[in-house]
């Protein structure tokens, strides 16, 4: 009888430890004409760039990973010169493994319009990330509060406001 609640204790210790694991994939829908579901092998294969932004101790940190714009194109993202009128209503929704969403405009992330690049990151100082904040994480740089550098992504959709 031992053997057997013995037994039973490691499978759920293991099923938690599973459930546990940060979701290796990240979502990407909505308003798009390609939905995707992007892995670290897809983010290592797209264009690379990096990104300084502080923590919420002012300390900056160094983060690599794609361009929110290069996903963007790749999704078909409706950007640049036809991002006017209803368009303009776009916003993306970022969520997190948590249950935590951030917001933007879509005119906030395209470089037509700003200069300001926001990553989806899936390295530090070189290295992967960290179990808690990877695999992936959004990178805003020059805000004063870090509240939308945002962990543990697991989407990323594009809507129209009104709909």
């Amino acid at each position: 009888m031992k053997l057997l609640i013995t037994v039973a204790a490691l499978i759920l210790v293991s099923m938690a430890a599973v459930a546990q694991q940060p979701q290796s994939t990240v979502a990407v829908g909505g308003e798009v004409t390609t939905p995707l579901t992007l892995t670290a092998a897809d983010l290592a294969a797209m264009p690379r760039t990096t990104a300084t932004a502080k923590d919420k101790q002012g300390f900056p940190h160094t983060f690599a990973g794609v361009a929110l714009s290069e996903i963007f194109k790749k999704a078909g993202v409706t950007t640049g010169k036809d991002l006017r009128g209803k368009n303009m209503t776009k916003y993306v929704l970022v969520s997190c493994a948590d249950n935590y969403q951030v917001v933007f405009s879509l005119a906030e992330l395209d470089s037509s319009i700003t200069d300001r690049v926001v990553i989806l990151a899936d390295q530090e100082g070189g290295q992967p990330l960290p179990a808690a904040t990877g695999p992936f994480r959004l990178v805003v740089p020059g805000e004063k509060k870090p509240a939308r550098n945002c962990y543990k992504v697991t989407s990323i959709d594009i809507k129209l406001a009104g709909k």
